[in-house]
Order: structure tokens, then sequence, then C-alpha cells
């Protein structure tokens, strides 16, 4: 099964960011994230076999519970790999220094428990952000990461991670579904 773990701000901070992006979207033919996406991966977990998923479950819950909650807002934006040849445009997150030690810490934790309970972890190294849509082929995006870089939505406190599973292809226009399967304070 496809799972991640990951931050996910609350209902407000979604809905005021899904509010800014909507009367926008229309503009471009990117594959817009739905609101109900929105969240900080902190570790992708491609391959977690049901016969780890309680160990898993288990070293999660204490690598959350090494950490404190720390103090964010969504803000500002870019693109992966860069904006002159996007694949990914995002939202990053204003973080005191503090708040980034405490989710870079997450990070580690989260990809070391999975590491610990034998599931493997997919991805590069860690960059805090929230995907807000993906491109079919590369694009230049200067202009989305401008308009992002104008956004700063509502402070929040990030107090829990939550590991989740990916459902491929199972929205409209091939969307993945996510479903939540655990929730960790930190």
């Amino acid at each position: 099964m496809r799972m991640f773990v990951a931050v996910v701000p609350p209902d407000d901070v979604i809905e005021h960011l899904d509010e800014f992006l909507d009367v926008r979207r229309d503009a471009a033919g990117f594959r817009w994230a739905a609101a109900e996406q929105f969240h900080v991966t902190v570790a992708f977990l491609a391959d977690v076999p049901d016969r780890h998923l309680d160990d898993l479950v288990t070293r999660l819950a204490r690598a959350a519970a090494r950490r404190t909650a720390f103090a964010t807002a969504i803000a500002g934006g870019g693109a992966f790999p860069n904006a002159a040849r996007a694949r990914v445009v995002w939202a990053g997150l204003d973080l005191a220094d503090d708040g980034r030690t405490e989710l870079s810490r997450m990070a580690t934790g989260a990809r070391a428990a999975a590491n610990r309970a034998g599931v493997p972890v997919d991805g590069q190294r860690f960059r805090a952000h929230v995907t807000v849509a993906r491109l079919g082929r590369p694009q230049e995006v200067s202009s989305w990461v401008r308009l992002l870089d104008s956004y700063r939505g509502p402070t929040w406190t990030g107090d829990q991670v939550a590991l989740g599973a990916t459902y491929l292809g199972d929205c409209p226009r091939g969307r993945p579904r996510y479903e939540p399967v655990e929730e960790f304070p930190l």
C-alpha cells in the first residue's frame, strides 16, 4: 500500500489557501490539488506491506512523541525542480528556527521509524511545502511562483502528524485519493 506521513494544516488554513487559489485555477492547465489533498509530506512510503503496518504505527507514535508543536503559516511558493522547468508548483511554510528544527527532526524521525519497521522510504531530501499543482510536462511558471510569493495564510500550530494511504487515480481527472489511517500528537 502507498502511504505517507504528513503534517496536515487545520481546516480553516486549508480553506484560506484554497480560496486564494480558486479564482486563479482556470488560468492555467495544471492539475490542481484539491483542498483535501493539502498537506506537508515528511516521509513518502511507496510500498507498505500489511505485515509491517502495526510496527510502523508504533514507531511513528514514538517518533512524534519526541517532537514538540510549532507555529507556522503557509506562505510563499516555488516549483520543483525550478520555475523554468517546473513539474510541481508548491506553497511554502513560514517557520521560525525552532519550528524548522522540529519539522526537520520529525521528517528524520518518520523516515527512521519507517526504515526500522522494514518500510523503505522514497523521495529526496526533505523540503517543507504543500503541493498545489502538478504539470504534465515541464513548463515555465515564474508568474505562478511570484503570485504564491504574495500569499500568506493564517498562523497555525503544527501539533500532530498523520499517516495516510494514497490510492492513485481514484478521483476525477486521475487525482489520487488520500485516506487518513492514524494521527500522532507531537
